[in-house]
């Protein structure tokens, strides 16, 4: 187990991917992505370190491996493979046999600012995938890698090898490692808060009375 599994993983349980956007907004940091959901309803929350891959057009200039080998190879169980394709949905960047590969590796799951394919292949052997939607046309002649584990933009927001990712039904969010603790603390006031609203809520406390009291607009001040 890394320090990042004892220290956090369990914190995550009963958060969501909306209290570390709040929670990011409030301490004025940028990480919440958009566009990217799961490719099933059923598919878990994925989280983990990130373990980066840039990806640019095919051309005379070739390169030596296939999109996505050198990822998996450098991953370490828990971490998410985090793939910077510029939002791309006319061509796959990652499929069934990357899965397949990613899932033995012990990766949580990958992160895609573009499309996938091979859904029904990554849903049998239970492999986290997010992703911008999917597309049946191959990588071959039309993306390949430009590097590993380097900075890539995801979803507008930068993301370096390390920074934590996490993803829900809610889209995926990301928190630079620095911040993490600052990021963490936020998140959970922020959750207790919101569970407490909730509850006066069921109670039936009206509405109003609610928000007058909590002042929700004003919560990330």
């Amino acid at each position: 187990m890394n320090s990042f599994d004892e220290k956090y993983r369990s914190k995550f349980d009963d958060l969501s991917t909306t209290n570390i956007s709040d929670a990011l907004d409030a301490l004025n940091l940028r990480g919440a992505t958009y566009g990217i959901r799961p490719m099933w309803h059923t598919m878990t929350k994925v989280l983990g370190e990130a373990v980066t891959l840039k990806m640019t057009a095919a051309g005379l200039t070739k390169g030596k491996n296939h999109l996505g080998v050198k990822a998996i190879d450098a991953a370490s169980a828990g971490n998410v493979i985090v793939i910077d394709n510029g939002g791309r949905l006319d061509t796959s960047c990652w499929g069934g046999i990357l899965a397949n590969g990613a899932k033995m590796k012990g990766v949580n799951g990958v992160v895609i600012d573009g499309a996938c394919r091979d859904i029904d292949d990554c849903v049998e052997c239970g492999f986290n995938v997010y992703a911008r939607g999917a597309v049946v046309a191959t990588a071959r002649g039309r993306v390949m890698e430009e590097s590993t584990n380097t900075m890539v933009q995801f979803g507008g927001v930068q993301v370096r090898p390390g920074d934590i990712v996490f993803g829900d039904k809610s889209g995926v969010v990301i928190i630079p490692i620095e911040r993490l603790d600052d990021v963490m603390g936020k998140a959970l006031e922020l959750y207790k808060k919101e569970e407490d609203m909730i509850k006066e809520i069921k109670s039936g406390r009206p509405m109003i009375d609610v928000d007058e009291k909590y002042n929700y607009e004003k919560m990330l001040k």
